[in-house]
C-alpha cells in the first residue's frame, strides 16, 4: 500500500509538518493577540462552532481547553441561529467559528450571533477575507494552503495547531507551547509510520469501530469520518467507555476495531477494552503496548499527552488513503461529495 499514485490527498498529507511550521512562525502576533483577549475576557464558559472535520478540530480544542483552561466547552448547533433565528446569551463566553472556506452560511450566522451577544469570537479559516472572519472580533489564517482534496487534512491538523497555540498563550501554559512548536518535526515522523496491518484485518469488513477518550476520542471522530470518505466503509466513532454499552451488541468474530490511545491518564482504560473486545472475538488494533491481546500499531510520542493524541492522525491519514486507492476507490473525488457544502 505504499503511494504509487499521487492524489491530491497523499500530496497534502505529505504538506502537513511543512503547513503546521509555517503557520506556527508566521501568526506569533496573531496567537499572542487572542490569547490576550482571551485572557482579559476571562470567559464563565466557551462554545465552538463548527461541521465536519472542522467540528472535530472544535472537539479536540474542547478536551484541550477543559484539560488546560479548566473550562465548560459545548458544541452549539449552527441552525440555532440560521433557522431557527436564536439569540443565544452568550455575552460572558467566548466563542470559537472553524471553517476551512470561512463562508458556510450557517456557521457564519451563529459566530455573528456570537459577536453581537458580546462573546469575545475568534475564526479559524483557511480564507481571508471571508464571511467568518468579518462575523468574529478576532480572526487567525490557518495557513494551511491550498486544500482540493474533498476529504480535509492539512486544514483539520492546522485548524488543531492554531486553537492549540492560541490556548497555549491565553492560559500561559509553557509546557504546553513547547509542544506545539515540536508538532511539525513530530508530524514528519509519524507521517512515516505504516498501520498496513490493520487493513490485513478490515478488508473483508462492512463495518468499524473506532475508539478513543479525550483527545483521542476527536481523532476517532475524524478518522471515523475519513474512513467513510474515501473507502465507502461504514465507520462509527465511540469512546472506549461506552462502545460497551449499546455499540457492542454488533461486534462479533471478525469485527476490526480501531483504537486511537495517546500518553495520557486514559490509555490504561482504552487498553483495557481493547483487550476485551478481542476476547469477543473483534480484530481490534491500538495505538498502545499496554494491552495483552490488540495489536500494538506503531507510535510517535510527543512528551505531552495533547500532542500526543494529536499525531496519531498523520499515520492513519496516510493508511487510510492508501487504503482508499487498494479497494479501488479514488480518494480525491469521495462519491456523492464536493469540496465545499455551504449549510443553511
Amino acid at each position: 500500500m505504499q503511494a504509487t499514485v499521487q492524489t491530491n490527498m497523499r500530496r497534502e498529507i505529505d504538506e502537513i509538518p511543512e503547513a503546521a511550521a509555517r503557520l506556527l512562525d508566521r501568526s506569533v502576533e496573531d496567537f499572542a493577540t487572542a490569547g490576550a483577549a482571551l485572557r482579559a475576557k476571562d470567559p464563565a464558559f466557551v462554545v465552538t462552532v463548527a461541521r465536519g472535520s472542522s467540528d472535530h478540530a472544535a472537539l479536540f480544542l474542547k478536551y484541550a481547553i477543559e484539560l488546560t483552561a479548566k473550562l465548560p466547552v459545548a458544541s452549539i448547533g449552527p441552525s440555532l441561529a440560521s433557522i431557527y433565528g436564536t439569540e443565544l446569551k452568550l455575552g460572558r463566553g467566548a466563542a470559537i467559528a472553524i471553517s476551512q472556506s470561512g463562508k458556510s452560511p450557517d456557521i457564519v450566522a451563529l459566530a455573528e450571533t456570537a459577536t453581537r451577544a458580546g462573546a469575545t469570537s475568534i475564526a479559524l479559516t483557511n480564507t481571508l477575507p471571508s464571511p467568518l472572519a468579518n462575523a468574529c472580533k478576532h480572526s487567525l489564517n490557518i495557513l494551511a494552503g491550498p486544500e482540493n482534496a474533498v476529504a480535509a487534512t492539512k486544514s483539520y491538523v492546522n485548524s488543531v495547531v492554531a486553537g492549540l497555540a492560541v490556548l497555549a498563550e491565553w492560559t500561559g501554559d509553557s509546557a504546553l507551547k513547547r509542544a506545539v512548536a515540536d508538532l511539525p518535526r513530530h508530524f514528519a515522523a509519524a507521517a512515516k509510520l505504516d498501520w498496513r496491518e490493520f487493513a490485513a484485518d478490515a478488508d473483508e469488513a462492512e463495518s468499524i469501530y473506532v475508539l478513543g477518550r479525550g483527545p483521542g476520542l476527536a481523532i476517532a471522530n475524524e478518522a471515523a469520518l475519513k474512513f467513510k470518505e474515501t473507502t465507502g466503509i461504514h465507520a462509527e466513532a465511540f469512546s472506549a467507555a461506552e462502545v460497551l454499552h449499546g455499540p457492542l451488541a454488533i461486534v462479533g468474530t471478525r469485527f476490526p476495531i480501531l483504537a486511537l490511545a495517546a500518553r495520557d491518564a486514559a490509555e490504561g482504560s482504552i487498553a483495557a477494552v481493547a483487550d476485551e473486545l478481542v476476547a469477543k472475538g473483534a480484530f481490534v488494533h491500538i495505538t498502545s503496548t499496554l494491552g495483552t491481546k490488540a495489536k500494538p500499531l506503531p507510535l510517535v510520542e510527543t512528551g505531552h499527552a495533547i500532542t500526543d493524541a494529536l499525531v496519531l492522525i498523520l499515520p492513519f491519514y496516510v493508511f487510510v488513503e492508501a487504503w482508499s486507492r487498494s479497494r479501488g476507490h479514488n480518494p480525491d473525488a469521495p462519491a456523492n461529495l464536493k469540496k465545499v457544502t455551504e449549510t443553511r
